[in-house]
């Protein structure tokens, strides 16, 4: 393990899935410190608040002492900036994720030369979730979505449903 190393995972996490959770995990093994960094998305119409998807990604890390969670706006150049981080985290789930990431790791590199973007492939059982998914058959009333999210995120999922 990078114990020194600050890595950051940028996302919307709306909401934080089995997948997200099995690349934070990875990363905790692999530096001493990830911070995920949940976005305001501005540019997204997100199913919960900025506060609900910070409380839920504490909720499901608050037993790994190495990962802490944190919001922010604005370029993901600035966030790693700010945290001191050298690493950014991003996930590949298939290769249209590659074509996009690949792009967008070329352009982050060049606003921050001085941070390095590790790519993590899912494993084969979370390999195809993704959050838009997981609203979509929450939203349709699929019971198997269960199997896609911890239980406190399946809690807060059918709690906003009800409303």
């Amino acid at each position: 393990m990078a114990e020194h190393v600050v890595a950051v995972y940028p996302g919307t996490f709306d909401p934080i899935t089995l997948g997200h959770e099995d690349m934070i995990g990875r990363a905790s093994q692999m530096f001493g410190q990830v911070i995920v960094g949940v976005a305001t998305a501005h540019h997204k119409k997100t199913m919960f608040t900025l506060d609900e998807r910070l409380a839920m990604v504490r909720e499901v890390f608050s037993d790994v002492p190495n990962v802490s969670v944190a919001s922010f706006e604005g370029l993901v150049r600035d966030f790693v900036a700010q945290q001191g981080a050298k690493v950014m985290v991003r996930g590949l789930r298939s290769g249209t994720d590659f074509d996009y990431e690949f792009q967008l790791a070329g352009m982050n590199k060049h606003l921050m030369p001085e941070a390095e973007t590790v790519f993590l492939t899912p494993s084969a059982e979370t390999m195809f979730i993704s959050s838009t998914l997981v609203r979509e058959i929450a939203t349709l009333g699929g019971d198997e979505v269960r199997k896609f999210v911890s239980p406190t995120v399946l809690q807060q999922l059918l709690g906003k449903l009800k409303r």
